[in-house]
């Protein structure tokens, strides 16, 4: 019988990382999310990995070098990828259903961007009755044009805790 858990890692691509403007404490993130990773393992949890997909020229553009799933975190056998093309990982994908056939109640998120697709699929979640754990200290995004992206983490962590348990890495699981 799988367990009713299960690490949701969102959006963590390639692309992402772009060195002329890589996502906010990128290889920190990376670091939280091989740790999460580990201890989900450990746990016998399942990993589910979302993969964002955008159109032709995009640098997500599906099957090109930007979109793949970053090569620190790649998934192993047994691992769901799970591909999208909106902010809502739920939204017109299999989610639900692969966590219903599994029995999964629980979900511990990770990835980006945290003002979209981290919290669209919190939020989500939640209303599709998922217990909802974010991982405070392991989810990131960019710099605004009005806020710094630690601003903006430290605004949706407040906000999400309506929708979610708040874990930090060290503590989660």
């Amino acid at each position: 019988m799988k367990n009713h858990c299960a690490l949701l890692i969102i959006d963590v691509q390639v692309a992402m990382f772009d060195e002329a403007d890589p996502v906010y404490q990128g290889e920190q993130l990376l670091q939280k999310i091989q740790m999460l990773m580990d201890k989900a393992r450990e746990a016998g949890h399942s990993i589910i990995y979302i993969q964002h997909s955008e159109g032709a020229g995009s640098p997500l553009e599906r099957g090109t070098p930007g979109w793949a799933i970053h090569p620190s975190i790649t998934p192993i056998a047994g691992d769901l990828v799970i591909e999208k093309e909106t902010p809502d990982s739920f939204h017109e994908t299999n989610l639900h259903l692969k966590l219903q056939e599994d029995g999964v109640t629980e979900l511990i998120l990770t990835g980006m961007q945290t003002e979209l697709c981290v919290d669209t699929t919190c939020r989500r979640a939640y209303s599709l009755g998922y217990t909802v754990n974010l991982v405070r200290d392991a989810h990131s995004t960019w710099h605004s044009n009005t806020l710094q992206a630690e601003q903006i983490i430290e605004h949706h962590n407040t906000v999400l805790r309506l929708f979610a348990n708040m874990v930090d890495t060290e503590n989660v699981l």
